[in-house]
């Protein structure tokens, strides 16, 4: 009888992370603008705090943080899955991050924008290029021309001439 209980387990187990898998994802991409302000929040300072812990740099080209100036980089209302998401990757990686946008103004519009916290930008480099194309799914090209990776928990990468547009909608399997 143990033998037989110790052989279902692993089964459903592996159903049930399969399920998490394929169902997690997909419903958070296809959540309502009211979902997207239900998300958790959080400070510039939890923020910084996050990604020098995990290894990863930011930078401005105004050099500030000011949520309200285009030329800064601020975390100031960036959704905790996307500190974690960003942690996340890191780690995944081994690659160097340096973050060069995150909630300032200036950015495009929309339910999943920079400015409701659900995306990041990260400098070129070419680990996290190799990792990305690598790793991920394509899914094709953007309508401003940017080729789009989709990680395997429904995160969105888009390569954006200079640097790396990521959409978090969830940690990435913190």
């Amino acid at each position: 009888m143990k033998a037989v209980k110790a052989l279902r387990f692993p089964r459903i187990r592996s159903v049930l992370i399969a399920l998490a898998l394929v169902i997690a994802p997909g419903a958070a991409v296809i959540g309502t603008a009211g979902e997207a302000s239900a998300a958790t929040k959080i400070s510039h300072a939890t923020a910084t705090s996050m990604f020098r812990e995990a290894g990863i740099t930011w930078s401005s080209s105004g050099n500030c943080s000011n949520r309200n100036t285009p030329t800064c980089t601020s975390f100031e209302q960036l959704n905790l899955a996307g500190a974690q998401g960003a942690q996340t990757l890191k780690r995944a990686s081994g690659c160097a991050l340096n973050i060069t946008g995150g909630t300032e103004t200036g950015h495009a519009f929309g339910t999943y924008s920079h400015w409701n916290g659900y995306k990041l930008d990260y400098s070129k480099y070419t680990c996290l290029g190799n990792y990305i194309k690598n790793n991920f799914a394509s899914i094709g090209v953007r309508g401003d021309g940017a080729g789009q990776w989709r990680s395997g928990s429904g995160n969105i990468y888009a390569e954006e001439g200079n640097h790396w547009d990521v959409t978090y909608y969830n940690c990435g399997g913190c």
